[in-house]
């Protein structure tokens, strides 16, 4: 009984959708209120993203999203020089990029283990001296060699 009378109160109420007379808008509640598609509109629990519109996120072959115009893995050994060395715990070398014969202004922080230049050139140790890398190459009779490169500590 009390089923029965609840949705014989619903159905009178008159909320109900309704087709309107074009047969693409729909009526919700016999108000003014009409939607093209109502299966368009927005989730309310979906959160909104901002972003911000100064900051442009670029993909790198790698895969890896940064906001950085340049890599410091894809300059050259000849180009990099080291300004300062952080011994610790966790050693850091902190190094410039040439530009021309002037030092650029972005600083970049090197850590044991990274791969530096186009041919992977592997730090091997930063020293207070310098920073030493390892390189792998094939020679001409098609066998592996390694060099080792010592990047000095500049004082410009």
């Amino acid at each position: 009984m009390k089923k029965t009378l609840l949705v014989f109160i619903f159905c009178v109420s008159g909320a109900s959708f309704s087709q309107d007379t074009s047969g693409t808008a729909y009526s919700l509640f016999k108000s003014n209120t009409y939607l093209k598609n109502p299966l368009d509109l927005r989730d309310p629990f979906k959160r909104r993203i901002n972003k911000k519109k100064g900051q442009q996120q670029k993909i790198h072959e790698s895969g890896v999203y940064t906001n950085q115009a340049e890599r410091i893995e894809d300059k050259s050994i000849e180009s990099i020089r080291i300004v300062g060395v952080m011994i610790g715990k966790e050693r850091r070398a902190i190094a410039k990029v040439t530009a021309g014969k002037t030092l650029g202004n972005e600083v970049y922080f090197i850590k044991e283990g990274m791969k530096l230049g186009p041919n992977g050139a592997e730090v091997k140790a930063i020293l207070p001296g310098g920073v030493v890398l390892v390189e792998k190459i094939r020679n001409v009779y098609d066998q592996d060699e390694y060099l080792e490169t010592v990047i000095p500590v500049s004082n410009e």
